[in-house]
Order: C-alpha cells, then sequence, then structure tokens
C-alpha cells in the first residue's frame, strides 16, 4: 500500500534543500558567540541565514529572533502584555491571551483595538485568512508563511511568528520577527545572544535548514506552485461535499490557504475518520497537532458558532506541491465510501 501524506499543515516534508544545507552546517564546528576563526565561521553562517529569512519573510535581519519554534516565539511575544484574542488561535497564543474576541461563522474576527489584540494571518485547522489591521501586537504567520505572499514590513504589525517546518524545514526552529523600536523583554536569560532578547547557544543546523526552506518555499510562490494546489484543493472540495447527507465545508465562503480543507461528515466523528483513513493509507488529522490526543471538540470550530457535537465530526485535510489530482481523487473514493459504511451502521 502507498501512503499518502495529506497533514502539511501539521508538519511539511523536509525539502531536500533545507536537508542538505543542514548537512553541510554539521561541518561548521564553531560556536557563533566565539571569536575565534571557527566561531567566525558558524556566526557568518547564521547571519547569512538570518538575512535569507528576513528576506523571504519581508523584514531585515535585524527583526529576526531565532527561537526553539513558533509556541516559544508566542511566549516571547505574548507575555506579560495583556493582549486579547478570539477563540480561533493555536493554543500556544490563546495561552497567554484574554480569549474574548468574537468570531463569525465563517471563521473571521473584527478587532477593536489593535495595539492590544493577538490575530493570526491564518488558521492551520480551517484555512480561513484574516485582514491584519494597522498597528496589531501578534500575529501568528506560521501556517500563512511558505502558502501565500506576505511581507512583514506591510503588514504593519509589531511582531510575528514564524515555524521552519511547516514550510519544509526542520522541526526545532522558529523565529520571532519584530518590528524595529518594539521592546522585547528576554524570557530566557543567561546570555546576550539573538540582540539580547532569547539567550542560549542558537541552533545553527536547524537555522541553516530554516534558510534553505524559506528560499525553496519563495521560489515555489513565484513559480505558481501553490496555485496549482489550490485547484488540486478545490478539486477535492467538491468531490468529497458531493457525498452528501449534509456534509459541511468549513470556512469556504471566506479567503482561505490554498492547501487546507475542513469537512464535517454529519454522524462519522472526526477520530473515527482519522483512524479509517490511516488503515486505508491516508495521513489526515482531526485538528492542530498540537491539540491531537485531546478527547474535545475543536475550539476552533466551537469558537465559529458550531456545537461541540458537530464539531467534533471534523477532519483537516492539508495538502501541499506534488500532490495531484489522481492521489485526491483516490483519498476522495476511500473517504466517500468510509462515510458511507459509517451511515450504514447508524442506520
Amino acid at each position: 500500500m502507498t501512503r499518502l501524506y495529506l497533514d502539511w499543515n501539521a508538519t511539511a516534508p523536509l525539502r531536500p534543500e533545507a536537508k542538505a544545507a543542514m548537512v553541510a552546517a554539521m561541518e561548521v564546528v564553531g560556536n557563533p558567540s566565539s571569536v575565534h576563526a571557527e566561531g567566525r565561521a558558524a556566526k557568518a553562517l547564521m547571519e547569512r541565514a538570518r538575512a535569507k529569512i528576513a528576506a523571504a519573510l519581508g523584514a531585515d535581519g535585524s527583526d529576526i529572533v531565532f527561537t526553539s519554534g513558533a509556541t516559544e516565539a508566542a511566549a516571547l511575544a505574548c507575555a506579560g502584555r495583556g493582549l486579547v484574542c478570539a477563540g480561533i488561535e493555536h493554543d500556544a497564543v490563546a495561552a497567554w491571551c484574554d480569549v474574548s474576541l468574537p468570531t463569525d461563522a465563517q471563521g473571521r474576527v473584527a478587532v477593536a483595538d489593535a495595539g492590544h489584540t493577538a490575530l493570526q494571518f491564518a488558521n492551520s485547522e480551517t484555512g480561513v485568512l484574516q485582514d491584519l489591521p494597522p498597528g496589531l501586537a501578534v500575529s501568528d504567520l506560521t501556517q500563512a508563511f511558505g502558502k501565500i505572499p506576505l511581507s512583514f514590513n506591510w503588514l504593519g504589525c509589531d511582531m510575528g511568528l514564524v515555524s521552519a517546518h511547516k514550510l519544509g524545514g526542520p522541526k526545532g526552529i522558529g523565529a520571532l520577527v519584530v518590528r524595529h523600536g518594539v521592546e522585547v523583554p528576554a524570557q530566557l536569560k543567561g546570555g546576550g545572544q539573538e540582540m539580547g532578547r532569547r539567550a542560549g547557544t542558537e541552533n545553527l543546523i536547524g537555522i541553516a535548514g530554516f534558510a534553505a526552506a524559506a528560499e525553496a518555499a519563495q521560489r515555489d510562490l513565484a513559480n505558481g506552485l501553490w496555485d496549482e494546489v489550490a485547484e488540486i484543493r478545490n478539486i477535492l472540495e467538491s468531490e468529497l461535499s458531493a457525498a452528501g447527507n449534509g456534509t459541511i465545508s468549513v470556512g469556504n465562503a471566506a479567503p482561505r490557504l490554498p492547501n487546507t480543507l475542513c469537512l464535517i461528515a454529519p454522524g462519522w466523528k472526526g477520530e473515527t475518520q482519522v483512524m479509517a483513513m490511516d488503515l486505508a493509507g491516508f495521513a489526515v488529522s482531526a485538528g492542530s497537532a498540537c491539540s491531537s490526543g485531546k478527547v474535545r471538540a475543536s475550539r476552533v470550530l466551537t469558537a465559529m458558532g458550531l456545537d461541540e457535537a458537530l464539531a467534533a465530526q471534523a477532519i483537516r485535510v492539508s495538502i501541499g506541491p506534488g500532490v495531484t489530482k489522481d492521489d485526491v481523487g483516490r483519498f476522495a473514493k476511500a473517504w466517500t465510501a468510509g462515510y458511507a459504511r459509517a451511515r450504514a451502521r447508524a442506520a
């Protein structure tokens, strides 16, 4: 059985460019904070990578603070700031905020006080995109970066969160992007790394892979690969929705990421769908990877007004470049057959 990976929003497959850059970085001996020749070589490699990531983000190199991932970046950006957010935010952001902003039925959020608000650019479960108001305090850019064009300098927010493994880089490396003049007190202390904002020896191997992945992702965008992904996603959405029996495509009336489909199959629990598809050779999810294993309905979907029973019957299918029309056709056939069996058992 040839398996098909359809969970790109959880983590994208490692790009060969990232792997090659990481292997090359393993040969660099020095600590970037050391002043000898080996340390300077490591520092130079890190700063070249920082510049590449900044260019891909439409930011400046001095704006990039390397972290262990978007979760740490969220803590660095949000802790102690008294921010508000909506229920659709990732747990890494919501943990630091007053979750009080309302969300409409299409997953969109209206912001009253941008300077005290955290608002994601794209939702990991539904793919719904937000209009970011000028002066926004924090935006989670993790799912958007590499899938749609964006420029941090044009967005007008104070801080942004990104993670390498969502765009084909390694796990365990991310960054906080900081607008000039915004103060970011260190949460990890004990050294002056990252312009005094994040102590600890930098993950040079991860940083090198992050930069290579960011460059490759920008090339894919420029070459129209994500437009092709959107076409494949739309074909899949049409085929699954045609299964009928009240099937719901969540957020499909709002602007969305090109690769994401959140589908509710009434009467078929999301967790059961995931297991059935896994046995059939397809990797999908029932929500954010960071929320997997928690026996509860998606907080994102309930924030959009869906009741818990219906929200618990959702799956997320997220694809990427290289997934073909034939691939999603195979998945649609397996999913439709599984749904028919589930309805027959419930009859």
